[in-house]
């Protein structure tokens, strides 16, 4: 049997974060009542005239610089023409032969490589239909169209067709997203339909250059349904093939419950669409200044914090990655770092875990976390062996929402590490006595049991002991074979 390599572009629709939609002043938010957000330009009425957003053309611009595109200087908007029940004009103003950007690039977060884009032009987004009453209830043989979201501005982002695999697949959207909420071009809501993507796959023999026959799996509405639409695509058009069959050329849905697409219609050419220029809209101009403002005003990407993040404070891949997930986490991980900058991999694991824990029982975001000179000044005091781990985190509780500085709140709590020797030695000397039959499973060569008995000396001193100096002594102590009060 043949060796199938999947082929594996991806269309992306993101809708940008404007205040207003593309070509009138309707206002772009998800979740007014049907029909609300609308005016005779968004509804096609004979007579209008659309006026483009300049915001929504900056958005597109630095998104498109972010992705490393060559931004045209001019471009033009075109009519594409097709009847649907959500597209009241009977042709969506888009781009073809003339677009925004083209040849950018996109760093995959979990794959060490890049998938070049191939395109990014803005449009307009069509209505939506309704299958079911507005608050419950089938509607039979009929749909009911929203025209809300007509009008909304897209970018479209088509990648080249160099995706390997649906774990690629699922990698590319996690990253283009991710960039997305670094640059705030957009909410990237999937749920809410801000973020939707097509899926064009085909197969051929691993040794062969033709492509093979592509099919198009439309709106997929998740990240794990691009990677589950994408294998069962793969493996559908594996098996036509090893059975002698062929594959169509058509557009596929995705059903979510079976894991299964199946045939929506034939797929469109360009030349069905029977695009033309734009009459109504002038050549889009953007002026090398007008690019280098927008291009100084991008934050930095995130593959390029994880990289400084990892080389210049020798964080692991992982710890940069998960660091950099969200551009407000990686400003706040930098922040106790900044207070704190002989503790990075300390504040690497207490941001990644003590303060997402807390924030998570706190139900709070990251602007309700502690401030980050605070949770440094619990960091150098753990480094400064004043305060055990076990402590710190019941201080770090203690002082979360307070301005008791975290010194003072120590002393007050008595949280203070215990280094009195004597002391130590004598919870040492209390625990084994009290557990004689570990002490003998020790010597009888169990010595997994130092970790029962060190976690005892550490709940009688209350968390206040330290617990390598602990384990030293209690290992001392049953080397001796003696209890060391002896």
């Amino acid at each position: 049997m043949p060796a199938w390599e999947p082929v594996i572009g991806l269309e992306v629709h993101v809708h940008l974060k404007t205040r207003s939609k593309i070509f009138c002043r309707c206002e772009n938010r998800f979740g007014a009542d049907p029909n609300t957000l609308v005016c005779p330009i968004c509804l096609g009425y004979p007579g209008t005239l659309p006026l483009l957003n300049g915001a929504a053309v900056d958005l597109a611009a630095a998104l498109a610089l972010a992705l490393g595109c060559e931004v045209a200087p001019l471009s033009v908007f075109a009519r594409k023409n097709y009847f649907y029940a959500d597209l009241p004009k009977g042709y969506q103003i888009s781009q073809f032969d003339r677009p925004l950007a083209e040849r950018g690039v996109l760093p995959l977060t979990e794959h060490p490589r890049s998938i070049r884009i191939h395109r990014l032009h803005l449009e307009e987004d069509a209505g939506k239909l309704l299958h079911d009453w507005p608050g419950g209830g089938a509607l039979g043989d009929v749909s009911l169209v929203d025209f809300n979201r007509c009008g909304v501005p897209l970018v479209e982002i088509v990648s080249e067709p160099e995706i390997r695999s649906a774990a690629e697949a699922e990698d590319y959207l996690r990253s283009l997203h991710q960039l997305l909420m670094f640059t705030g071009a957009s909410d990237g809501n999937m749920e809410e339909g801000s973020l939707r993507c097509d899926a064009n796959i085909s197969i051929k023999r691993s040794e062969e250059t033709q492509l093979g026959t592509k099919v198009e799996v439309k709106n997929l509405n998740s990240f794990k349904n691009v990677a589950r639409a994408v294998e069962h695509e793969i493996a559908r058009q594996s098996a036509l093939l090893d059975q002698g069959q062929t594959v169509a050329q058509e557009t596929r849905g995705f059903d979510a419950d079976s894991g299964r697409t199946k045939s929506l219609r034939g797929k469109e050419a360009a030349h069905d669409y029977r695009y033309f220029p734009e009459p109504d809209l002038p050549v889009l101009h953007l002026s090398a200044a007008r690019l280098a403002g927008l291009r100084s005003a991008l934050p930095e990407m995130p593959w390029i914090r994880r990289a400084r993040l990892a080389d210049t404070l020798g964080l692991s891949p992982a710890e940069a990655r998960d660091l950099v997930a969200v551009r407000g986490l990686a400003d706040y991980f930098e922040a106790v770092v900044a207070a704190a900058p002989a503790l990075p991999r300390a504040a690497a694991n207490w941001v990644r875990n003590d303060v997402a824990r807390e924030l998570k029982e706190r139900g709070a975001g990251l602007d309700g976390a502690i401030a980050p000179a605070r949770l440094a000044e619990v960091l150098t005091l753990v480094e400064r062996g004043e305060l055990s781990s076990g402590a710190a985190r019941d201080l770090l509780r203690t002082i979360w929402s307070t301005d008791e500085s975290a010194a003072a709140a120590m002393e007050r709590l008595g949280l203070a590490q215990v280094k009195d020797e004597t002391q130590l030695l004598t919870w040492v000397s209390e625990v084994l006595r009290e557990s004689p039959d570990q002490a003998a499973q020790f010597r009888a060569g169990r010595t997994q049991v130092v970790g029962y008995l060190v976690g005892q000396v550490m709940k009688r001193s209350a968390g206040r002991a330290e617990p390598r100096r602990i384990q030293e002594l209690v290992r001392a102590a049953l080397d001796e074979g003696a209890n060391p009060a002896n």
